[in-house]
């Protein structure tokens, strides 16, 4: 992580294809398809709630994409393409947004499910941003299709250090041998196995009727109420075992020096300020954390490394 510092990073979601990927993943290969068509039957209202809790248990955990990007360097581009107008994209706008995501919309052109118009939409858009950004260093690519093939190679032409990411069992190989470097969506730092996937209510809200507009007056956009911030203290302990997670799954060494350990944590979370909390330095904010964080003890000296028993909800 002590090299990222230079280093300039544009991250780049096919969205609905991420989505697909992982329900596919959790419930078996053309799933999403099958129960898309389904609830679109007017389904009952005991079948509506099982749909909610089977897309619940397949959440994408957008906040480890993009933790995972921090660690090549500073994201100065993000940016995920979907219809934003399908509910099972639509849940994760805030999220998106809360991290600084340009969401770009995609317009379905037919009454069927289109794949190819953000695929093509993505590649053009990484294209140009790479003539039109020469200092971009570092194109990561979230998505499996082997239609991407050519926009790798282009960006390894220009220079740039591509990374994909793709959900298992959806990605192509060929893809992965086109990159640079190739992560599996269910291996980055804090993403569940997909067997073992629990509902996230804070990461998917579900519009509830009350919140609908019930006119076209009331259809005006509004800006949604931020929700009461979790105890500072414990966000801090939570994006410094995050910071740590991801640098030890970037690092041949478990050891991590601290001052790329908080480098990192700025990436992911600029507001973070030791002194905020109360503490005088880096290194006393983390001595406070040992329940987490063991600190190496004797030289070299600031380094650090996350307790095996530390968990993401530590």
């Amino acid at each position: 992580m002590a090299d990222a510092a230079d280093k300039r990073v544009a991250v780049y979601i096919d969205f609905d294809n991420i989505v697909i990927s992982r329900y596919d993943e959790v419930y078996g290969r053309g799933r999403f398809m099958a129960d898309r068509t389904r609830s679109s039957k007017a389904p009952k209202a005991e079948d509506t709630t099982n749909s909610k809790d089977a897309a619940a248990r397949a959440t994408v955990d957008v906040g480890a994409i993009l933790d995972y990007a921090t660690s090549f360097g500073d994201v100065v581009i993000s940016r995920a393409f979907a219809d934003w107008s399908a509910p099972a994209n639509s849940q994760y706008s805030r999220q998106l947004v809360n991290r600084a995501v340009d969401l770009t919309q995609m317009f379905p052109t037919t009454g069927s499910y289109q794949k190819n118009g953000a695929d093509i939409r993505l590649s053009v858009d990484v294209v140009e941003d790479m003539f039109r950004l020469p200092d971009i260093t570092h194109v990561v690519i979230v998505a499996g299709d082997s239609d991407f093939i050519p926009l790798a190679q282009r960006c390894k032409r220009l220079g740039r250090y591509v990374v994909g990411i793709g959900v298992a069992g959806a990605s192509s190989k060929s893809l992965a041998a086109a990159c640079n470097e190739f992560k599996f969506y269910g291996e980055l730092p804090g993403v569940m196995p997909a067997g073992r996937l629990e509902p996230d209510p804070k990461a998917t809200p579900e519009p509830t009727a009350a919140k609908r507009p019930t006119s076209r007056r009331a259809s005006k956009p509004q800006e949604a109420p931020e929700p009461e911030p979790a105890d500072r203290n414990e966000s801090a302990t939570e994006l410094l075992v995050r910071a740590l997670r991801v640098g030890q799954s970037t690092s041949d060494d478990e050891w991590l020096h601290s001052g790329g350990v908080k480098s990192q944590m700025m990436r992911m979370d600029p507001t973070f300020s030791e002194k905020s909390l109360g503490f005088k330095s880096f290194s006393d904010f983390v001595k406070s954390r040992e329940a987490q964080v063991e600190i190496a003890k004797g030289a070299p000296a600031g380094r650090l490394k996350l307790r095996e028993s530390a968990t993401p909800e530590s």
